[in-house]
């Protein structure tokens, strides 16, 4: 019969590093300690087999080890990607994620918050679908918030990683104006009942800008239902000669409308996307599209959100460059619309 090994104390990862039982509990948690010396406990400790019991690591550290981690709709490839990222890094600092899904909307967004709250979750990092909404400035009085994409308008978020959709949106119209195209229909996932946000205010302007007509039109980011709402964008009469995507699924549901409508890409219509997922590349043709940097996203967000549960004072904002991937996805208008 096997002998279970023993698990190893606090006081035998102390002894093996050199350091107090109080140190090796604060590099354990990431606080008060630098990171050269977490990494150092970290990999004694595993070397060791110890593990910290998670009730009396709570008790201790007052703290539950659980972010709230509250997507917009997850039927987004790109957030799917996003939330595996957060969870896998927030997992690497010893925390969890509790990975909830709005759907794409506001009201239960809204729900999810406060049950997240109400779990008592060390902080809140949120793709929000609604930015402007009041009960960010209540959620951000009782725990740490993160926002990811857009600011959360009235709220003091302890950090947010915010995307200059401007930009993003400035140089997908204005690639599309370059190669002649002056009716473009643009997908958005924002709901009517959805506040206005910046990067879907930011498309009317740069169109007027431009001399480019532009049909918004909301639809959704899952492939059936986006297949549906481009299947009647691009049979009605007169036909846009491109389509701008404010996600790349929403893109594959464009491509999805072109097969059953009997167009070629980008001979017939171009489509430019707005996010970069990894599939885009491995499209026929490849999808032009807006990259944001996942890795670096993931990155931020979970640095500021330990920052803001380890009480680090200061308030960090960090803005998120967009760049264009040209792609075979869009071209030169080549006839009449």
């Amino acid at each position: 019969m096997t002998q279970q090994r023993k698990r190893a104390t606090i006081r035998e990862v102390a002894k093996a590093t050199g350091l107090s039982p109080a140190a090796v509990s604060y590099a354990l948690r990431g606080i008060q300690t630098s990171e050269e010396t977490q990494e150092r406990v970290r990999r004694a400790a595993e070397e060791l087999g110890y593990e910290a019991h998670p009730i009396a690591r709570a008790l201790a550290s007052g703290r539950s080890g659980m972010v709230g981690l509250l997507c917009g709709s997850l039927e987004d490839l790109w957030q799917q990607s996003l939330a595996v990222g957060i969870g896998r890094a927030l997992f690497a600092r010893d925390r969890y994620a509790i990975i909830l899904d709005a759907a794409g909307d506001p009201e239960r967004e809204l729900m999810l918050a406060r049950q997240l709250r109400d779990q008592r979750v060390d902080g809140l990092i949120v793709q929000p679908v609604d930015p402007s909404a009041s009960l960010w400035a209540e959620l951000g009085e009782s725990l740490p918030i993160v926002s990811i994409g857009d600011s959360l308008h009235g709220a003091h978020a302890y950090g947010e990683v915010v995307f200059d959709n401007r930009a993003g949106v400035t140089a997908a119209l204005e690639h599309l104006h370059d190669l002649g195209h002056r009716h473009i229909a643009v997908l958005t996932p924002t709901m009517a009942r959805t506040p206005d946000r910046p990067a879907d205010v930011h498309v009317n302007a740069e169109a007027e800008r431009l001399g480019v007509k532009v049909d918004v039109v909301t639809s959704p980011q899952a492939l059936g239902a986006a297949t549906d709402v481009a299947l009647g964008v691009l049979g009605g009469t007169p036909r846009p000669s491109a389509v701008f995507c404010f996600s790349d699924s929403i893109g594959y549901g464009v491509y999805a409308a072109t097969r059953e409508l009997g167009l070629a890409v980008p001979e017939d219509v171009s489509v430019a996307g707005f996010d970069n997922h990894p599939m885009s590349a491995l499209l026929t043709p490849p999808l032009t599209s807006v990259d944001w940097d996942i890795e670096g996203i993931v990155h931020s967000a979970v640095r500021v959100m330990i920052g803001a549960i380890d009480g680090k004072p200061r308030r960090r904002r960090i803005v998120c460059e967009p760049s264009l991937l040209q792609r075979e996805s869009t071209g030169p208008v080549r006839s009449p619309h």
